[in-house]
């Protein structure tokens, strides 16, 4: 299994990005072909309680790199760069990798 894992810095205004990132961006991620499994994970604090340096955190599952790599380079994986980029550019940190 191959992953795009996005993590989020906490943004300032944490309802407009929420609502954008529920309502626009996600639903235009899942069209992107060869997704298997979006899994989103919203972060609180830190095992020793403080704030967690980072806001949000989705991992997108591919079968494979391929799988993935072409995803990306689709119409539905540039739409979704591009949306990223349009509200969370300064935001994301994206990384891929593999399940071992």
């Amino acid at each position: 299994m191959a992953k795009l894992i996005a993590l989020y810095k906490k943004p300032e205004d944490q309802i407009a990005f929420d609502k954008h990132y529920n309502e626009v961006h996600v639903p235009i991620t899942e069209k992107i072909p060869g997704l298997r499994e979006m899994k989103v994970t919203k972060f609180s604090v830190t095992p020793m309680g403080k704030e967690a340096p980072y806001y949000l955190m989705c991992e997108m599952i591919y079968d494979s790199q391929e799988d993935l790599k072409n995803g990306l380079r689709s119409a539905e994986g540039k739409a979704s760069g591009k949306d990223l980029m349009s509200f969370a550019g300064d935001l994301v940190t994206l990384m891929i990798g593999d399940d071992d």
